[in-house]
C-alpha cells in the first residue's frame, strides 16, 4: 500500500512541479494533484454504488465529478495553470455534495452528504491561504443554509433503505472526520518541521553573530538595536603581525597563503576561551585581541600575557617553510578604553583610545619573535612574569617610551 501511495505522489509531483517553483508551491501542487486523484477514484466508486442502489441521477453526480475532475487534472498537466486548476477543484468539491444532497432528498435522506463540502474551504486554507479560505467557507455556509431552505420542497424518500442511510451517515461522518484529522496532523507536522528548521537557522545565525561579536554583546544588539558603547577603566590589548608578510604572500600560492593564515589564526582563536580573552578583529595578517572587555576582570593583563606566550610558543614550534621560519611581532598595552559596536551592515565590536594605538605601536616597533609591552602592562604583570627591559625607544606619535620584552612566567 505504501508503494502505491509513493507512486501516486511521485506521479503527481511529475505532473505538477516546475523548475522555477518554490518548495512550498511545489508541495502545494503535488498535494492537490494527489488529493484530486484520490477523490476521482472515490467519486467513481461512490457513483457506481448509487447506480447499484437504483439512484441513477444521484450516481451520475459523483461519477460526473470524477470525469470533470480528470479533465481538470489533464488540462493542468498540459497548460500548467495552477490557479485555474485549484479554483476548478475547489468548486467541484463544493458543489458536488450540495447537488447530491438535493437529488437524494435533503439532509436525512442523503445522510448529510453536504458535510463533504467542508473540504472545500479547508482545502482553500491549505492551497490558497486564509483570505481565499474565508470566501470559500462563506460559500459553504450559504449552500448549507440554502439546503435547509429547500428541504421542504425536496423528495420525501429515495431508493435507499433506512439501514443504508444510517450506514452512509456513519461513513460520511467517519470519512470527513478522518480527512480533517489528517489535514490537521499534516499541519502540525509541518509546523514542527518548520520550527525545527527555524531553530537550526537561529542557531546558525547565533553562531555567526558570536563569531563577530562577544557573547555578552550579541544579545544586547539583538534585543536593543542602537548605539552600544561602554567605558572600561582597565583593559589590555594585544596586536600580532607577521614579519615580512609581503614576501611570504608573493612566494606562496594564494590558496597556501590563506590556508596558512587560517591555521595560525584558528589556533589563536582556540586560546580565547582558554584564557577568557576576546577577539577584536583580523585584518590581513594582523590579529587583535583584548582582555577585560566587555566583561571587566582584575587580571586582564595577566590573562593576555599568558595567551601571548602560548601564541609565541606555537609560532616558534612551526617547521620552516621554503627554508624560512615564520615570525610574529606581538605588542601588548594596558589602560582605559572605550568599546562598542559600529556599523549597520557589517558591524564590528571595536576598541578606541590611546592604549589601543599604543598596543599597535608596540607591535610595529617590536622585534621578530618578541612580545613587547609598555610600562602600563609591565607594572601589572611584573610580579608573575619574566620581563626583560628593552630600554627607551622612539614611538611614532608618542616620543620615547620605556618598553619590556615578555619572556616567560616566573616559577616559585
Amino acid at each position: 500500500m505504501d508503494g502505491i501511495v509513493q507512486w501516486v505522489i511521485a506521479r503527481a509531483a511529475s505532473v505538477a512541479a516546475e523548475p522555477r517553483d518554490t518548495d512550498e508551491l511545489r508541495l502545494q501542487k503535488t498535494m492537490l494533484v494527489t488529493a484530486s486523484a484520490m477523490f476521482i477514484v472515490a467519486g467513481a466508486i461512490w457513483g457506481l454504488a448509487y447506480f447499484a442502489l437504483g439512484e441513477y441521477l444521484a450516481g451520475s453526480i459523483p461519477f460526473g465529478y470524477a470525469v470533470f475532475s480528470t479533465l481538470s487534472v489533464l488540462a493542468f498537466a498540459r497548460l500548467r495553470h495552477y490557479h485555474l486548476f485549484r479554483f476548478t477543484q475547489l468548486l467541484l468539491i463544493l458543489l458536488l455534495p450540495f447537488l447530491l444532497q438535493l437529488t437524494l432528498g435533503g439532509f436525512i435522506n442523503s445522510s448529510a452528504v453536504i458535510l463533504w463540502s467542508i473540504i472545500c474551504p479547508v482545502g482553500a486554507l491549505v492551497f490558497g491561504g486564509p483570505r481565499s479560505a474565508v470566501r470559500w467557507f462563506l460559500a459553504y455556509v450559504a449552500l448549507v443554509v440554502l439546503s435547509g431552505w429547500l428541504e421542504a420542497n425536496l423528495r420525501a424518500s429515495n431508493h435507499l433503505r433506512p439501514e443504508l442511510i444510517i450506514l452512509f451517515f456513519v461513513m460520511n461522518i467517519a470519512a470527513i472526520s478522518a480527512i480533517l484529522f489528517a489535514i490537521l496532523a499534516f499541519f502540525i507536522s509541518q509546523k514542527d518541521y518548520a520550527f525545527k528548521l527555524l531553530a537550526l537557522e537561529q542557531e546558525k545565525s547565533e553562531n555567526l553573530l558570536l563569531n563577530i561579536l562577544p557573547k555578552e554583546i550579541a544579545p544586547i544588539l539583538k534585543n536593543h538595536p542602537g548605539t552600544i558603547a561602554e567605558h572600561y577603566d582597565g583593559a589590555s590589548i594585544l596586536c600580532a603581525d607577521i614579519v615580512n608578510f609581503t614576501p611570504w604572500s608573493v612566494e606562496l600560492p594564494p590558496k597556501e597563503m590563506v590556508e596558512m593564515l587560517n591555521e595560525i589564526f584558528s589556533y589563536f582563536d582556540s586560546l580565547l576561551d582558554q584564557y577568557g580573552v576576546g577577539k577584536i578583529r583580523t585584518i590581513g595578517d594582523n590579529y587583535m585581541a583584548a582582555s577585560g572587555v566587555p566583561t571587566p576582570r582584575p587580571d586582564h593583563a595577566q590573562a593576555l600575557a599568558r595567551m601571548a606566550l602560548d601564541m609565541s610558543a606555537y609560532i616558534q614550534s612551526r617547521p620552516p617553510r621554503n627554508g624560512k621560519r615564520l615570525d610574529f611581532r606581538i605588542g601588548i598595552n594596558s589602560g582605559p578604553v572605550i568599546a562598542g559596536v559600529i556599523g549597520k551592515r557589517k558591524f564590528v565590536y571595536d576598541l578606541w583610545g590611546d592604549p589601543v594605538n599604543t598596543a599597535s605601536r608596540m607591535e610595529s616597533n617590536g622585534a621578530p619573535g618578541k612580545i613587547q609591552t609598555t610600562r602600563d602592562t609591565y607594572e601589572l604583570i611584573k610580579e608573575e612574569f619574566v620581563c626583560a627591559p628593552r630600554g627607551r625607544i622612539a614611538i611614532k606619535g608618542k616620543g620615547e617610551m620605556e618598553t619590556w620584552y615578555l619572556t616567560g612566567i616566573k616559577h616559585t
